[in-house]
Formats: structure tokens, sequence, C-alpha cells
């Protein structure tokens, strides 16, 4: 019972909307720790201004956003060729890039708030942004 129930959460592939958000977590959890702390060594030890360092991050981890969902959360939708499903996929990734930036440069230059505490208010925000874009948007059969 236990090992078909695991089978099911982590394994088997679903169309199931809340099985699909359970597996984007783990999968954000992931691309968010390439983010952030690709953002933490880019601005804290490279030097590089949290702007740049925030857009790079996101970039990897949109990536890795990506290659994880593909094998993971969400079936191919067969709409498309599977590039052409990157672009749409990076296409949300950059809306949701833009409002990385709108949150981080609203939560540290205007309201004085330390850069890393913004990334992690944006990263919420950005984050149900990206799964029901990506959901309903692209991978919906």
């Amino acid at each position: 019972m236990i090992k078909q129930w695991m089978h099911t959460l982590f394994v088997a592939p679903t169309n199931n909307w809340l099985l699909q958000l359970f597996r984007y977590g783990f999968v954000g959890g992931v691309a968010f720790l390439v983010d952030y702390g690709t953002l933490f060594v880019l601005t804290h030890y490279a030097g590089v201004p949290y702007l740049w360092s925030a857009a790079i991050a996101f970039i990897l981890g949109l990536v890795t956003n990506y290659l994880i969902s593909i094998s993971w959360v969400f079936q191919h939708s067969g709409k498309m060729r599977i590039w052409q499903e990157f672009v749409c996929f990076a296409i949300i990734g950059v809306i949701g890039l833009g409002l990385n930036e709108l949150i981080m440069y609203v939560g540290t230059d205007m309201m004085h708030l330390h850069y890393m505490i913004s990334k992690l208010i944006s990263t919420a925000i950005v984050f149900f942004w990206n799964f029901f874009a990506r959901k309903f948007m692209l991978f919906n059969k």
C-alpha cells in the first residue's frame, strides 16, 4: 500500500495537477538552490551587482527547472516539438524573470530589504506564476 502510494507520488506519470504541484515543489526546491546559491556566490564573492547576479542565477535555475520538469513533473503535451516547448517554457520563465527583477528591485532598493530577503519573497510569487502558467498554457493536453 505504501509502496504503491510512494510510486504514485514520486514515480508514475500523472496529469493530476495536485501531484504535479507537489512534484513541482521539489523541482522548484532544486532550481531554487541553484538560483539562490548562484545569486549569493556571484554577488557576495564575485562582486557582481545583485540585479545582474539575479538574472544569471534565474536563468540557471530556469534551465534546471526545465530539465527536471520535463522528465518528472509534466508530460509532453504533443502539441509542439521539444525545442518549441522549451521556447514557450523559457518565455514563461522570462516573464517570471521580469517579475523576479521587479520584486527584487522594489524589495531591495525601495523597501530597503536585504537582497536575499527580496529573493525569498520573489521566489514564492514567481513559483506560482511559473507552475500555473506552465501547467495550463504549455503542458495542458
